[in-house]
């Protein structure tokens, strides 16, 4: 558990509890995310996240990959029962960038993971 009351959850959990597929990276499921950010503007991406942060989006550019790379996030939940071409399922094994796939909308799945203890990102420098 974290101070601010946060708590880590395993990929599986996420899994679980968002009702998921698993598209690319069965072999994580034991890796931990520390909080979670949803958003389908990159620019907000690269402005406010790290590692160790699971990233929900409802976009399935390579972009998206692109980004997490960069950033050093390691999980994608696309929301929506959206699901990636071949081009980004296969930048996402490049790049050992887990890929999952949940029919929730970004706010019901942002929602499930609040309430089992992920929280969101904080963000600097707003009042």
């Amino acid at each position: 558990m974290h101070t601010d009351g946060g708590i880590e959850l395993k990929i599986e959990e996420i899994k679980r509890l968002l009702e998921a597929d698993c598209l690319i990276g069965e072999e994580c499921m034991d890796e931990e995310v520390d909080m979670a950010f949803g958003c389908d503007l990159m620019s907000d991406v690269l402005a406010f996240t790290s590692g160790r942060t699971l990233l929900l989006t409802g976009l399935t550019n390579p972009q998206v990959i692109r980004t997490a790379e960069m950033l050093d996030i390691h999980v994608i939940v696309f929301v929506r029962g959206k699901k990636p071409s071949k081009e980004v399922l296969d930048l996402a094994v490049e790049n050992n960038i887990v890929l999952l796939s949940t029919k929730h909308i970004m706010y019901n799945a942002c929602g499930i993971l609040f309430k089992n203890g992920l929280k969101g990102v904080p963000i600097r420098g707003v009042e």
